[in-house]
């Protein structure tokens, strides 16, 4: 569960990339275990910016013995915790078994599986099977697709140890990669994306089951889950034009997800712009175009259970 670019979020436009994408976007069902290798893509070009929030959470916790990613998806942040934090045992929890398959090969592949568990099962419930309560309980873009996200996070809250960290990957800004003209349709097509992101995302929440609308305060709703606010910060991914060859595949994925997927919003003329710019054929398209980018921020918002 997780939303673009993000890991999940690879549905939602990073919004998860959000995974946003992050967290499918026409309809709000969406299919992870499709998803997978989206995600997978996704969370790999987002290391960098993974690896700075887990450097920050470093300084205040040094030494977790239990790391737990709520909301997991195909475990490539669960790994790089296992990698920044090589004392500790890291467990990735998601309801979709096939993700989880795949984190546990990953696992495998970069040497983690004896300190690396997985856990399947609806979140927050499947939380309550833990064996021990965890030093850092980390969610990744995955808090926006329950229901109730004030009760949420005081489950989340209820499985940390003392003193231990619940760290809230929510928020930031879209991601770019063109120019706001960049000489093919109207200029500004990735604001107008945004607007109709907006309006899924609004009724993605709205469709959950059990959807409270909550202020999005993110110090007051940790407070109100009984824990210490500590404070947020935010986190960039820049990767400037002529970008590599897999933003290039991620950006041209990612726009061919918003063509299919919010086609009916667009008018004519965007659509027209998009079935250009993800044809790898056509010079103006973004797997041969010069000017292609990817920029994007996500925030972390941490708060400690007192001891």
């Amino acid at each position: 569960m997780a939303h673009e670019h993000d890991e999940k979020h690879a549905h939602h436009h990073e919004h998860d990339h959000d995974r946003d994408r992050d967290h499918d976007h026409g309809h709000t069902d969406i299919d992870w275990a499709v998803m997978g290798p989206l995600l997978e893509t996704q969370a790999g070009l987002f290391a960098p910016l993974y690896e700075r929030a887990m450097a920050w959470l470093a300084k205040e916790r040094t030494d977790p013995g239990l790391i737990v990613d709520v909301g997991s998806g195909p475990g490539v942040v669960a790994c790089l915790f296992a990698e920044t934090f090589p004392a500790a045992r890291v467990v990735a929890v998601d309801f979709s078994a096939p993700l989880l398959e795949r984190a546990r090969t990953r696992a495998e592949r970069l040497g983690l599986a004896d300190r690396f568990g997985t856990l399947t099962g609806e979140l927050p419930d499947v939380l309550g099977e833990l064996e021990y309560p965890a030093d850092l309980l980390w969610a990744g873009r995955s808090l926006h697709h329950l229901g109730d996200q004030r009760a949420g996070l005081a489950a989340f809250a209820r499985r940390l140890a003392p003193g231990g960290t619940l760290a809230v990957m929510e928020g930031g800004l879209p991601s770019r990669f063109l120019p706001r003209d960049f000489g093919i349709g109207r200029p500004g097509l990735e604001a107008r994306i945004d607007a109709i992101e907006a309006d899924w995302f609004a009724r993605m929440r709205a469709d959950l089951p059990g959807a409270v609308a909550e202020t999005e305060d993110w110090s007051a709703l940790l407070t109100s889950a009984g824990l210490k606010y500590t404070g947020s910060r935010s986190f960039l991914l820049d990767l400037p034009a002529p970008a590599p060859d897999r933003a290039r595949a991620y950006a041209a994925s990612w726009l061919t997800r918003v063509r299919d997927v919010y086609g009916d919003a667009l008018d004519a003329e965007d659509r027209a712009t998009l079935d250009r710019l993800v044809d790898p054929l056509d010079p103006a398209g973004v797997h041969r175009r010069a000017d292609v980018f990817v920029l994007a921020a996500h925030t972390v918002h941490t708060a400690v259970r007192p001891v």
